[in-house]
C-alpha cells in the first residue's frame, strides 16, 4: 500500500513538473511570436492593415500571418498566450483522472468546455 502511495506521489510530482514546463514554454513561445511581430512592425513601419484596424477573428489572423502582417503575427502571440492556461487545464484533467478523482475530472472538464466556448465567441 505504501509503495503504491509513493508511486502515485512520484507520478503527481512529474505531472506538476510537466504543467510548469507547459506554462513556461507557452509564455516563451508567445513572447517570441510577439517579438517577431513587433520587429516586423518596426522594420516595415506599418501594421499591414488599414488605420485603427486590428484583426480579431481566427480567419483574418491566419490570413494576415500568411501575408506576414505584423499585427496578425502579434495577435497570434496573444492567442498562444491565451492557449497556455487551456493546456494546463487539459493536463489537470489527466492528473485528476490518474488520481481517480472523478469529481474534479468532471469539474475541470466543464471548465475546459467553458474556456473553449469562450474562445469561439
Amino acid at each position: 500500500m505504501e509503495n503504491k502511495d509513493n508511486k502515485m506521489r512520484t507520478e503527481m510530482n512529474q505531472i506538476e513538473l510537466i504543467i510548469g514546463k507547459i506554462l513556461r514554454i507557452g509564455v516563451i513561445i508567445s513572447a517570441t511570436i510577439m517579438i517577431i511581430g513587433l520587429l516586423l512592425f518596426l522594420i516595415t513601419g506599418t501594421s499591414g492593415y488599414a488605420k485603427n484596424y486590428i484583426p480579431s477573428n481566427f480567419k483574418t489572423i491566419f490570413q494576415g500571418i500568411v501575408h506576414f502582417k505584423p499585427y496578425a503575427i502579434m495577435m497570434l502571440g496573444i492567442f498562444c498566450l491565451i492557449l497556455t492556461p487551456v493546456l494546463r487545464v487539459v493536463v489537470s484533467i489527466y492528473s485528476f483522472y490518474k488520481e481517480k478523482d472523478k469529481l474534479y475530472v468532471y469539474i475541470t472538464s466543464i471548465v475546459l468546455v467553458i474556456l473553449i466556448f469562450s474562445l469561439f465567441i
